[in-house]
């Protein structure tokens, strides 16, 4: 956990220095540069916090909120919205509405299954634009809550409370899909053709929040962070989460492992960084902006936020026949690197490479959180309670 590191330096330290407008920040791609120039020991004394950024699809989010009671009064058991099922079973008038359930209705899914074209991700991305969205409620009454059903348009500003609740976020590290099947195939991470002649990747390298702090030193439960645009906190591990993956020589995992899990108040974020994504023959999911401030409190992790694309190594796996049949097996490993140079080598074959996340988000996202560190508005926390062992 964060506390009194080899130069001095502590959370509540830096918070005085951004108080005082006297804080250095770096954003992750900047702090590469920085620490090649002058090394891990003088960039710790001189930089006091890196920003990161991530904007990506997140598949495990949603938005956990009450619709408000009106008379007579109701415990909801079923929730749509726009026709999109909710899950409902959290009592009265609480719901949770999960960015790849699709709606019921959907024209796309009826002529193509599978093909969803609107799902819980647009939902959220409706609500902060400030949309209607038509929700509908049935319950089986009691003598307490004796309302039956409800139907009524809502808006953003009309739930009396509505909070991104997502259970795994911002992977640690994560696979390049290849299919080396005869026929194309349509999964999570985007078409893939058939012989290898596509190479999808995720994350954004250098800048990606847990690849500038490996081992979750300084990330832990009420980590204040950038979410969607707006504040929000580290809640815990992430499911999935793995302890104790290999790694390299940088303390960077060879395979997807550490995750986080996240929530902040959607009223307020931009719809900027939270996107209703659809994927086709796959489904819906949700683009997320993610940014976590790093402290620089020594050395080491003055070394780990200069980490490069050069130094991150993804594992390449078959989505053809490995992923669906859960085989472990790693093709081959490959720098992000050579991912952004928009071709990698593939058992002797060049295949195009394909980003599912944008780097140029994710570096604006960097780029918005230095400044409102450097501004004052936004001061780092110190975590409660360490994520679970790595």
């Amino acid at each position: 956990m964060a506390g009194k590191a080899k130069t001095g330096k502590t959370i509540a330290e830096i918070n005085e220095r951004i108080q005082k407008g006297k804080a250095v920040v770096l954003t992750a791609e900047e702090m590469v540069e920085t620490v090649r120039r002058l090394g891990k020991t003088k960039a710790a004394k001189e930089v006091d916090v890196v920003t990161t950024g991530t904007f990506s699809p997140m598949c495990s989010s949603g938005m956990l909120f009450n619709f408000g009671q009106e008379p007579p009064l109701m415990k909801a058991s079923q929730v749509w919205l726009n026709n999109v099922p909710c899950y409902a079973g959290l009592a009265a008038v609480d719901a949770y509405c999960g960015v790849t359930e699709a709606s019921a209705d959907d024209p796309l899914n009826k002529v193509y299954p599978g093909r969803f074209a609107y799902g819980g991700g647009h939902v959220i991305e409706d609500l902060l634009r400030g949309k209607p969205v038509r929700l509908r409620a049935k319950s089986y009454g009691t003598d307490c809550y004796p309302r039956k059903e409800l139907e009524k348009d809502v808006t953003l500003a009309s739930l009396p409370g509505a909070w991104l609740l997502n259970p795994r976020n911002c992977y640690q590290n994560y696979n390049c899909a290849v299919n080396m099947s005869g026929r194309t195939i349509y999964t999570y991470m985007g078409p893939l053709k058939p012989g290898c002649r596509n190479a999808n990747y995720a994350t954004s390298g250098q800048l990606s929040p847990l690849f500038n702090d490996p081992f979750l030193r300084t990330i832990g439960l009420g980590t204040r962070i950038f979410l969607g645009g707006s504040v929000g906190y580290v809640i815990g591990a992430g499911t999935q989460h793995v302890s104790k993956p290999p790694r390299n020589e940088r303390g960077i995992p060879m395979a997807a492992s550490g995750t986080l899990m996240l929530k902040g108040n959607l009223k307020g974020m931009d719809p900027r960084y939270v996107r209703g994504l659809s994927l086709i023959g796959y489904g819906c999911s949700l683009n997320l902006g993610v940014g976590i401030p790093i402290p620089i409190l020594d050395e080491e992790m003055a070394w780990f936020t200069g980490v490069a694309d050069s130094d991150i190594q993804m594992p390449i796996k078959d989505y053809g026949y490995d992923y669906p049949n859960g085989i472990s097996r790693t093709i081959a490993h490959v720098t992000f690197e050579e991912l952004k140079s928009g071709q990698i080598t593939v058992n002797e074959r060049v295949t195009p490479t394909v980003p599912v996340t944008s780097y140029s988000i994710s570096l604006e996202i960097a780029e918005t959180l230095k400044k409102w560190i450097e501004e004052g508005k936004f001061l780092l926390t110190e975590p409660q309670c360490e994520i679970l062992s790595m």
